[in-house]
């Protein structure tokens, strides 16, 4: 069984079995500055923990199905390509320390993209950096 890691400041990671294709998820849990999304299944699991998101997610964040998963893939592609890049060049490496592996073949779901859309605009507005050629808004 393969397994992917997506890694996003302090710890992001994605699980996942490389013969699924979809996701859905039943556990969502906030505690501290810690977000987890997991579906034992298919063996997905989100973890986001970085102080302030947990927060700002509620707050700022737009509601589930504001946006489409292909709007926030598209997204997620591009933004991700730039972290990866900053990664592999050393920008900003106290910034940019692990890559995120976000395979575009993979279908993860709703919600793991969810949180990644939110936790990559949220970095870019926290950090006033943009990544990729979307700029991040609210």
């Amino acid at each position: 069984m393969k397994k992917y890691y997506l890694f996003v400041v302090v710890l992001f990671l994605v699980f996942s079995c490389g013969t699924k294709r979809t996701s859905t998820f039943d556990t969502t849990a906030i505690k501290n500055d810690t977000i987890r999304i997991a579906n034992d299944e298919l063996e997905y699991e989100v973890i986001i923990i970085d102080p302030g998101f947990s927060g700002w997610l509620p707050s700022y964040a737009r509601p589930r199905n504001y946006y489409s998963q292909s709007y926030m893939e598209q997204r997620n592609q591009m933004w991700v390509m730039q972290w990866n890049q900053n990664v592999m060049t050393g920008q900003q490496r106290n910034l940019f320390e692990m890559t995120i592996n976000y395979d575009p073949n993979i279908d993860y779901g709703y919600e793991v993209n969810y949180l990644l859309f939110n936790y990559l605009t949220y970095f870019q507005l926290t950090n006033n950096i943009q990544l990729g050629g979307f700029s991040a808004r609210l």
